[in-house]
């Protein structure tokens, strides 16, 4: 967004073409995700996705002021990573994206493939995978990250609550797939387990409590961006 309303100035040029160098030749390395899990690298659906967002994004900022930038390898780049995760993301037997390639998990990260532009908000792979998701790890309004039982080693002891970023990412890709009536009402919900101050923690807990970092602002940020998606299609 601020690329596309003030421009790119000539340090961001030599900052995102330095990016997208790098990331041509580490974009298929292994990593811990976007939860940080500690048993061992991955190829994660998650950072597949944020790399195709990378070059997409980095595409559309060169091609809109004309900078120069090896476009060509970039949309090559861009289309084999697309490839590669609807055909080793998915999982046939879920009939869902998977958190990892050779996973059979879900995991509520899933939900930003439409999110981001991935795939179309009504594409029939991204609601199945909302199918999905909502039958394994929902229990509206919460969201779990995965269940632990399934996915890839955290290597965190005991349980968890649902994660509020989650339950917004949630309510977003509901109402982004046309289903306003049951965004709404989960985001009113949530709602009611703020603070005073309208504050939320990273986790819920099993009766309602804060647990974890508090207050978290990357769930403040989807709070904020579910607020605004499900004002527009309500036309307030």
């Amino acid at each position: 967004l601020l690329f596309e309303h003030r421009g790119l100035y000539y340090r961001g040029w030599e900052q995102i073409s330095r990016i997208m160098e790098w990331l041509s030749e580490n974009w298929q390395t292994p990593d811990k995700g976007i939860w940080e899990v500690r048993g061992g690298d991955r190829a994660f659906l998650h950072s597949r996705v944020m790399c195709w967002v990378a070059f997409n994004r980095a595409i559309r900022a060169m091609e809109r002021q004309g900078l120069p930038a090896p476009l060509e390898q970039w949309r090559q780049v861009r289309d084999t990573i697309y490839k590669e995760i609807m055909d080793k993301g998915w999982s046939e037997e879920k009939q869902s994206f998977v958190q990892y390639y050779g996973g059979n998990a879900v995991d509520a990260s899933a939900l930003l493939i439409s999110l981001t532009g991935f795939t179309a908000p009504a594409d029939p792979r991204m609601l199945k995978t909302l199918d999905r998701i909502e039958k394994e790890l929902t229990h509206a309004p919460h969201v779990y990250r995965y269940r632990t039982d399934q996915a890839a080693d955290d290597g965190l002891k005991g349980t968890e609550g649902t994660f509020s970023i989650c339950s917004f990412w949630y309510i977003e890709a509901l109402a982004r797939a046309g289903r306003i009536e049951e965004a709404r009402e989960n985001l009113e919900q949530m709602f009611t387990y703020a603070n005073h101050l309208g504050l939320y923690s990273e986790e819920i807990g099993p009766t309602g409590e804060a647990e974890g970092n508090f207050p978290q602002a990357f769930t403040h940020l989807a709070l904020i961006r579910a607020c605004y998606l499900l004002n527009e299609a309500l036309g307030d």
